[in-house]
């Protein structure tokens, strides 16, 4: 099993969940965070920490962000580790609970 970096991380992308991982599988690009399925070890640690509760396990992924989960592997390839916080995007807070936000992710 993995954890699923979801649409509300997007123009948000808090990073309180990246300073908890032990394995680095947090992934950065610019207005958005993934998790790296192949090293992620499921240690639920990450999930209760992202305050726009946009991570979750992969067997409890709603239905409406299924395409994440693929989302999130192919972008893992594509950007760098992230392994420690950083500030929030300057709006994140504006744009927490924005629903359909995947056209606005920046690759």
């Amino acid at each position: 099993m993995t954890y699923v970096v979801t649409d509300n991380c997007i123009r948000c992308k808090y990073t309180d969940c990246v300073e908890v991982c032990p394995v680095d599988c947090f992934h950065a690009g610019p207005n958005f965070l993934v998790i790296d399925p192949d090293e992620c070890i499921d240690c639920t640690l990450c999930e209760p920490e992202c305050p726009a509760a946009a991570i979750y396990p992969d067997s409890e992924l709603p239905d409406s962000q299924a395409a994440f989960l693929q989302l999130n592997a192919e972008l893992a390839g594509a950007w760098p580790v992230l392994s420690r916080k950083m500030d929030a995007l300057p709006d994140a807070k504006e744009w927490d609970g924005v629903p359909d936000k995947l056209q606005y992710l920046e690759r």
